[in-house]
């Protein structure tokens, strides 16, 4: 990506990354949804996955938070709207199309906030996300643009799945997946990946065993993919 500024290249990994946030944190609430049918504070094992603290009155408080208050840095919503910062900054890059679809999402949001059935309001969600990523698909012709964005939508949806505890198997998917993306990555890109952490991730996931020992550790590594190296002298 040597044609690319560092600001440039961190702002097309948060878009994938907030992206991949906003979609795999809105299908989790969906299940949540499905679960507080009858049932008095079901969300406790979500807060759990994540070390939150529960501040919430009932469920129907819990939803408003993780899903509308864009005050809460770890609700759908905070993270829709830094994906279209992000889009707005690049929309030379991504396109206005595909910038068009996180626009979309917003405003299905904002009327799922006021509907009666949220439920039912959400369900479009989905599609116009993967209308996203087909429309970046489709608008971008530069190859480094465009794995720069998959390797943070890959980062986010691993560190996810290993915080919901998700099957080894859908674990080992996503990161042979951001393997693949990481070595598309040209050795003159400002956006380099550290190769101390890189192994720590490769060991902590070796197989469902490390995983199962070594979640902490693959989440501490992944956290500090892109820190720059130590140089000695």
């Amino acid at each position: 990506m040597g044609t690319i500024s560092l600001e440039h290249s961190d702002r097309l990994y948060w878009l994938g990354r907030y992206t991949e946030r906003f979609f795999t944190t809105l299908k989790a609430l969906e299940k949540q949804l499905d679960k507080m049918i009858g049932t008095a504070h079901s969300y406790e094992d979500y807060l759990d996955c994540f070390g939150y603290p529960d501040i919430y009155i009932d469920n129907r408080d819990f939803i408003q938070g993780f899903l509308f208050d864009e005050s809460n840095p770890n609700s759908a919503a905070y993270c829709l709207e830094r994906a279209y910062d992000n889009g707005i900054v690049l929309r030379e890059e991504i396109s206005t199309d595909s910038l068009s679809f996180l626009q979309m999402a917003k405003d299905t949001l904002t009327k799922a906030k006021h509907s009666n059935n949220v439920r039912l309001a959400l369900l479009p969600l989905e599609d116009i996300i993967y209308g996203f990523w087909g429309s970046v698909n489709e608008h971008i012709y530069d190859d480094e643009i465009r794995n720069i964005i998959y390797i943070g939508k890959t980062v986010e949806r691993l560190d996810l799945y290993m915080r919901m505890k998700y099957p080894f198997e859908s674990v080992k998917r996503e990161y042979v997946r951001l393997l693949k993306n990481l070595n598309r990555v040209p050795r003159h890109t400002p956006y380099r990946y550290n190769t101390k952490y890189l192994s720590g991730l490769v060991e902590a996931l070796g197989s469902e065993e490390d995983y199962k020992q070594d979640t902490v550790k693959a989440l501490e590594s992944l956290a500090h993919l892109f820190e720059p190296a130590e140089v000695y002298v």
